[in-house]
């Protein structure tokens, strides 16, 4: 009788502090009716602590509608992120508790690369990226855009092994080694380490230059691109499981009649997304200008599409591979924007302006709005492979013209 009497009592006990766990319903509500999958929300971590009557050092755990723990982050920027599922016109409910989180891969993540010229390079699970640093610029090459690393074949990261085995110093000597005596055996080697081949996974066959690149911002006057070079500081903000955060800062450049203007990104990738989220800024602008998101055209007459009303541009980029006889597919590359695009267009180069100044490329597909003094201009740039998840230009045409629509008509989110 006084087992069965401890047994019942533990049950109470345990059903009183199950019921006094203190939950926070956070509700989130799809304006659109287009279904929005694995589109993260965030949440004011300390709403979330304060409600919870918890320390801001407790831990806590999210819930989906299942009961089901999903995988979380606290920002830099002191937001707790995750990513929700919502019906087109519907409405989804996760909860927010105290618990022990379980262990989730990491889904976006990146990391500062010294020994590659001061690359910063960043990934999800769907594609990588690359933007070039201050030794360089040293170096004298011209390179002012993004880089598109395409990723295939598996969601975890992949970009430091494809750093280490091009840098690899070991393989490194050996290539120049070989390359007295079998400049054949030279090559295989260097092709069998090189992140310009695919081993399985992707690869880099994008070319830059001295371009806008993949979807980079630069300001303009009249008609001319004030093109950035490298960035000058980089910091790392967020690094998984499921944001990447860079703070990116540049050179003074010197802006018709404004000295020392001072450009200041901060660039963010979330896992399940093909774009990145890019906050732009300028100090000591004292007048407003154009400012242009532009994607680099390796054809003078590529498949372009600019859809200044519809807020996205995008292009099919017809690959630079190191081995001309593989076919890499097409890289599909875009760019959104939440606010309204004054004017989309393909502009070319001039002959001698393609030959002299931009490495070959015909010219770049613009997005031109405008830029405010002491403003934040935001936009999403990123890309897919034909060989990966987005197979066609049509496929990545309507998911960027529902990017578009989703920035424009954020989820609602409300806590109870």
């Amino acid at each position: 009788m006084k087992s069965l009497f401890f047994l019942w009592a533990t049950l109470i006990s345990c059903f009183a502090c199950s019921s006094n766990r203190q939950s926070l319903n956070v509700i989130v509500t799809n304006p659109l009716a287009v279904a929005r999958a694995n589109e993260m929300i965030e949440v004011s971590a300390s709403d979330v602590f304060s409600k919870l009557k918890l320390a801001d050092t407790a831990q806590i755990i999210v819930l989906d509608e299942k009961g089901e723990q999903i995988p979380y982050q606290i920002t830099y920027d002191e937001k707790v992120i995750f990513q929700a599922n919502v019906a087109a016109k519907g409405t989804a409910t996760y909860t927010i508790q105290a618990g022990t989180p379980n262990d989730f891969p990491v889904k976006a993540c990146g990391k500062y690369y010294p020994e590659r010229v001061d690359d910063v390079a960043w990934e999800n699970d769907l594609v990588a990226f690359r933007t070039y640093g201050p030794a360089l610029q040293k170096t004298g090459e011209r390179a002012f855009g993004y880089d598109i690393w395409t990723k295939y074949n598996t969601t975890e990261p992949v970009v430091e092994d494809r750093y280490g085995n091009e840098l690899n110093a070991e393989t490194k000597a050996k290539i120049d080694a070989l390359k007295k005596t079998d400049a054949k055996a030279a090559d295989a080697l260097y092709k069998s380490v090189s992140y310009h081949v695919d081993h399985g996974n992707g690869l880099d066959c994008y070319k830059v230059g001295p371009t806008l690149g993949g979807g980079t911002a630069a300001l303009m006057v009249n008609d001319t691109i004030v093109y950035p070079y490298c960035y000058k500081t980089q910091e790392i903000l967020d690094n998984g499981p499921l944001r990447f955060t860079v703070k990116l800062v540049y050179n003074p450049l010197k802006v018709k009649g404004n000295a020392n203007v001072v450009e200041t990104r901060i660039l963010s990738l979330d896992a399940g997304s093909h774009l990145n989220k890019t906050v732009v800024s300028y100090s000591s602008l004292k007048e407003s200008f154009p400012i242009a998101v532009g994607i680099v055209l390796h054809e003078p007459n590529g498949v372009v599409v600019a859809n200044a009303t519809g807020g996205y541009i995008t292009y099919v980029d017809p690959t630079d591979p190191l081995d001309k006889t593989v076919n890499y597919g097409k890289i599909f590359v875009g760019a959104a924007f939440p606010a309204s695009v004054k004017e989309a267009k393909s502009v070319l180069f001039s002959d001698k302006e393609k030959k002299e100044l931009r490495g070959g490329a015909d010219g770049h597909v613009l997005a031109i709005s405008s830029y405010e003094p002491g403003a934040e201009f935001v936009y999403y740039w990123g890309a897919a492979w034909s060989k990966a998840d987005i197979k066609t230009s049509e496929s990545w045409n309507k998911y960027m013209a529902d990017y578009a629509k989703k920035v424009r008509n954020p989820l609602k989110v409300a806590l109870k």
